[in-house]
């Protein structure tokens, strides 16, 4: 049993100044005064090689006496492992100082590197300092933005320093662009070359933008926002192109998809069986596939569960879009290519479908992301309201007070407006099938 309790050591007081209290296992406290009362040394003593020695173990109060006697078990402890306790700790408040200077020296090492690679550093380099802070956190990890500047910047100004880099050399750049009539294009790299010299700013490694005084306005021409909406003639139309336009099934399901669900084509061709409970009727998009990083539910509606299965007759892997080894989703350009090269006036491209024309609609071109819009604006046109069919896009909500406040799920509004959704589509493609048997008599 322990000798010593905190009751005995609170009960001590400056007349028990220099007296020598003991507790088992050889730990000794000498009794010392100050200010605020009393204190007590402990050291615990101990045999070795022949000597007695002496090692701390700490000062109470400041220490409580259970960390106390904790210390001198660790120290009993290295004792039955044949080492000496005080030269143990003697080498770990060596080890602790080495550390501390290597850690000293690293850092000056790296301050000296900065300073270096500072001095002259390129738009190259500084793109891979850019990447590896920033772009690294996109979702593709930065792979296309690096694409861009492999193509278009860094050929052009990856060279030079970054302080030698003027507003004349991104204007080349630009124009050279501008050039192949992509001013789109243009307009995207040169924003992405302002996040980086405006990095460059943020970190000190430049003091000026080159690209400050340009007007992005001034690039490529205004931005024209698409508004393409398919109308129900359209969609009619599509019941009987579809089929003879070559395409594979999985493709046709994936127009009608996108139709029914509001979905991304790329939220569809990354999207897994494991996701999708056709029992429930529920399709579940995680955040890593969708745009805005949240996960997102789709309430499918009969005519959209029709789709799944018709695709789970020639897709059976984890994916329900796998690309050929199966490991993993296709190319989410692929579906966007199908339709695309069908849509064409010109001569087929090489390797590519050869039915060019067998998609067109007479409203003009149409792609997958028109699918998306035309289904909203059905939701609307059924009476869903505008605030409504924005979930079912899983757009993220502009105004920050409702984001905070406002937390209603609109689970039942959802699930009914993907419902007049499938069920307004079911009437018009069965209209249609109706039409074209009445053709065929």
């Amino acid at each position: 049993m322990a000798i010593l309790s905190v009751k005995k050591l609170e009960a001590l007081t400056a007349g028990n100044a220099g007296e020598r209290i003991r507790d088992d296992g050889g730990l000794i406290g000498i009794v010392r005064t100050r200010a605020d009362g009393v204190s007590v040394s402990f050291y615990w003593r101990y045999r070795f090689g022949g000597k007695v020695r002496d090692l701390s173990c700490g000062t109470w109060p400041e220490k409580s006496l259970a960390a106390i006697r904790a210390e001198r078990n660790n120290a009993r402890h290295t004792l039955d492992t044949g080492k000496d306790p005080s030269e143990e700790r003697r080498a770990e408040r060596l080890a602790a100082k080495a550390e501390q200077v290597e850690a000293i020296e690293q850092q000056e090492r790296r301050i000296a590197e900065v300073i270096q690679r500072c001095a002259r550093l390129t738009v190259r380099d500084l793109f891979e300092q850019w990447a590896k802070t920033e772009l690294i956190r996109r979702k593709d990890r930065g792979k296309e933005v690096r694409r861009m500047f492999e193509k278009d910047v860094l050929p052009a100004i990856g060279a030079l320093a970054v302080e030698d880099v003027k507003k004349a050399h991104i204007a080349a750049m630009v124009s050279a662009i501008l050039s192949r009539g992509v001013g789109r294009m243009a307009k995207l790299v040169f924003a992405l070359v302002r996040q980086m010299f405006r990095f460059a700013q943020d970190t000190d490694i430049i003091e000026v933008d080159p690209t400050a005084t340009i007007r992005k306005a001034k690039i490529g021409g205004k931005d024209v926002e698409r508004d393409r909406v398919l109308s129900e003639a359209e969609i009619r139309e599509l019941t009987v192109k579809l089929p003879n336009g070559n395409l594979m099934l999985s493709t046709e399901c994936a127009v009608w998809l996108c139709l029914s669900t509001c979905c991304r084509i790329g939220e569809l061709l990354k999207a897994r069986w494991a996701d999708v409970n056709l029992e429930r009727g529920e399709w579940r998009i995680p955040p890593e596939n969708s745009k805005n990083g949240k996960a997102h539910t789709v309430y499918l509606s009969a005519f959209a569960v029709e789709q799944f299965h018709t695709l789970q007759t020639v897709n059976h892997g984890a994916y329900c879009y796998p690309n050929r080894a199966g490991d993993n989703h296709v190319c989410i350009k692929t579906i966007v290519k199908q339709l695309g090269d069908r849509q064409r006036d010109s001569p087929p491209m090489k390797n590519r479908a050869a039915t060019t024309g067998a998609l067109k609609l007479p409203n003009g071109y149409w792609s997958p992301h028109d699918l998306r819009r035309t289904g909203a604006t059905m939701m609307t046109a059924l009476g869903v309201l505008p605030e409504v069919a924005e979930r079912c896009l899983n757009h993220a909500e502009e105004n920050r007070m409702k984001r905070v406040y406002q937390r209603h799920s609109y689970e039942a509004e959802m699930r009914t407006a993907w419902r007049l959704l499938g069920e307004r589509l079911e009437r018009l493609l069965h209209a249609q099938t109706r039409c074209s048997s009445r053709d065929l008599i």
